[in-house]
C-alpha cells in the first residue's frame, strides 16, 4: 500500500472514531460559495436566525430586533414598515426575510427587480406564523435540517403549554382582558386580529373588546363598556407614561373593575407580540400571570 492511501485510510479513521463526516465531503466544502448573506426584517424572524446559529450570517436588521442582546449591535435598516431599498441594497444580501405586515411595497418590488431573493411570511397571528419563520429563516440561511430540529422542539413546547392552559381553565371562567398600547401620548386598545387578541385567547383570557378589527383611541365610555378584570399592557408602555402609578392615573381605566383591584400584568411587548420562537414562554408566562390577577 502506498504511502498516500495509507494516509488517506489513517485519516479516515480518524474521522470515523470522533464521529466526523466523511473527509471528502468536508474537503468539498471549503471549495464552496458562502454562506447566505441576510437581513432579517422583524424582531422574531431576527431571533429564529439567532436560535439556528445563523447569527454571523446576518448582515443587518430592522429596529424592531431588539433580541438577543447581540442583535442590538447588528446594523439597521430602519422600521420594518418603513424600509428603503437604497438602505437594504447597500447592505448587499443574498436574501431579506420579512413578514407581510413590511414595506412599502414599492421597496419590495425593489428588491426583486434587484435580484435578491424575499421570504415574505404571512403574518396571522397563529401557531402556523412561528412555523412558517422557522422555516423560511432555514431555507433563506440554508440551515433547513437546523430548522426542522428547532421546530419539532418548539411543537413539543408548544403542545405543553396549550394542553395545561386547557387543563387550567376547565370548568373556570376565564377572566376578561383588556390590552393598552401606549408607547406615545395617546394610548390605543386592541380588538380582534391582532396579535394581542391571539395571546390573550392563547393564555386563557378573553378579550374584552369585540366588534372591530386591528386599534383603537382609549376613550372613557370604551372602557366602561369593555368592564375587564385585568390590563395587560407592555413594559415598554410603563416605561412611557414613567411608572406603574403614573399609568393607573389615566382617567379611563378607573372606570373598570380592573382599577378597583389595580390588576395589571405587563410583559416585554416583542415578547408578547412577537410571534417568535418564545412565544410558548411568553403564553405560559401569561397565562400564570392572568390567573394569579383577575
Amino acid at each position: 500500500m502506498s504511502m498516500h492511501l495509507r494516509r488517506r485510510d489513517t485519516l479516515r479513521g480518524l474521522a470515523a472514531a470522533a464521529g466526523l463526516a466523511a473527509l471528502p465531503a468536508a474537503f468539498a466544502q471549503q471549495g464552496s460559495k458562502p454562506p447566505p448573506r441576510l437581513i432579517t426584517i422583524s424582531g422574531a424572524i431576527t431571533e429564529v436566525a439567532y436560535a439556528l446559529g445563523a447569527q454571523d450570517q446576518v448582515v443587518a436588521t430592522d429596529t424592531t430586533s431588539l433580541y438577543p442582546a447581540a442583535a442590538l449591535k447588528t446594523p439597521k435598516v430602519g422600521y420594518m414598515r418603513q424600509l428603503s431599498a437604497e438602505g437594504l441594497l447597500s447592505m448587499k444580501p443574498d436574501a431579506v426575510i420579512a413578514t407581510t405586515e413590511s414595506g412599502p411595497p414599492v421597496v419590495l418590488d425593489q428588491l426583486r427587480s434587484a435580484g435578491v431573493k424575499l421570504e415574505l411570511i404571512e403574518a396571522d397571528h397563529t401557531w402556523g406564523e412561528v412555523q412558517r419563520k422557522v422555516q423560511a429563516v432555514g431555507r433563506a440561511a440554508a440551515r433547513e435540517a437546523q430548522a426542522q430540529q428547532l421546530q419539532r422542539q418548539l411543537d413539543a413546547q408548544w403542545a405543553d403549554v396549550q394542553m395545561r392552559v386547557a387543563d387550567d381553565m376547565a370548568g373556570r371562567r376565564r377572566p376578561r382582558v383588556l390590552f393598552v398600547l401606549s408607547h406615545s401620548a395617546s394610548p390605543q386598545v386592541s380588538g380582534e386580529k391582532t396579535a394581542a387578541h391571539a395571546v390573550i385567547g392563547f393564555a386563557g383570557g378573553v378579550n374584552c373588546l369585540s366588534g372591530f378589527q386591528g386599534y383603537r383611541p382609549m376613550t372613557a365610555e370604551a372602557m366602561a363598556s369593555a368592564a375587564p378584570d385585568v390590563i395587560l399592557t407592555s413594559n415598554q408602555s410603563i416605561e412611557a407614561h414613567g411608572g406603574v402609578e403614573r399609568f393607573w392615573q389615566r382617567p379611563e381605566l378607573a372606570l373598570t373593575p380592573a382599577f378597583a383591584k389595580r390588576s395589571l400584568v405587563t410583559q416585554d411587548a416583542l415578547l408578547l407580540l412577537g410571534f417568535g420562537p418564545r412565544l410558548p414562554q411568553a403564553v405560559d408566562e401569561l397565562h400564570r400571570r392572568l390567573l394569579a390577577a383577575a
